[in-house]
């Protein structure tokens, strides 16, 4: 059983990139278990030296090491992250509880509107030796008004997007023997993130066989 630990940047009540992660919850796979972190508001600041160890960093600490992958989702204050989820990487890197954690992205913001906080994030996460899985990273702008009464996303791209999502995860979460399996690329039902180059193509044209 995959375990994905689903952390949002925002403390918004209502807010649209919590909302797409609890529809990514309720589109899990049978084979998989999803987490919505929601510890964010409780902790406390990082201080650096600090050998106190809080029993609300204790539990994100535990929930990390729990889980085989993170799905993250932020908004971009002041174009980066949220000092929030800035202070809960903070206490993940000086714990060393991101190496080797494997990690992606949801966007939900239309381009050029998160580009600041998702370049932070992955900048923090390498930092921490998280292992970022960039075929698992995706974009799929959705407008506010799509979060229903019960704080799921009625989107059918997103949640579209949010299936593929997971099931990139899974694949590339599962046994060592599986993983070691080349694949030239992964693909999606919806837009890829990164487009890799046809190696058959050249600048004039598709080279012959």
């Amino acid at each position: 059983m995959t375990r994905i630990l689903l952390i949002s940047g925002s403390t918004r009540e209502g807010s649209l990139h919590t909302s797409a992660l609890r529809t990514a919850a309720r589109l899990a796979p049978e084979d998989m278990t999803t987490i919505l972190y929601e510890g964010l508001r409780a902790l406390p600041a990082f201080v650096p030296g600090d050998p106190a160890l809080p029993a609300a960093v204790a539990d994100l600490r535990r929930a990390v090491e729990e889980a085989d992958g993170l799905l993250f989702s932020t908004p971009a204050y002041a174009g980066s992250l949220p000092g929030t989820l800035k202070n809960l990487l903070d206490w993940l890197v000086a714990g060393g509880d991101l190496v080797g954690k494997a990690a992606a992205w949801l966007s939900v913001a239309p381009p050029g509107e998160d580009d600041g906080a998702r370049a932070t994030l992955e900048t923090v996460l390498t930092h921490g030796s998280a292992r970022i899985l960039r075929a698992a990273c995706i974009r799929t702008p959705v407008s506010p008004e799509a979060v229903d009464a019960e704080g799921l996303v009625d989107d059918p791209r997103l949640r579209l997007a949010l299936t593929d999502t997971l099931r990139a995860l899974g694949r590339l979460l599962a046994p060592q023997q599986q993983r070691d399996q080349p694949s030239w690329q992964t693909y999606s039902s919806v837009y890829p993130v990164v487009l890799r180059r046809d190696p058959t193509v050249t600048r004039h044209g598709r080279a012959p066989y």
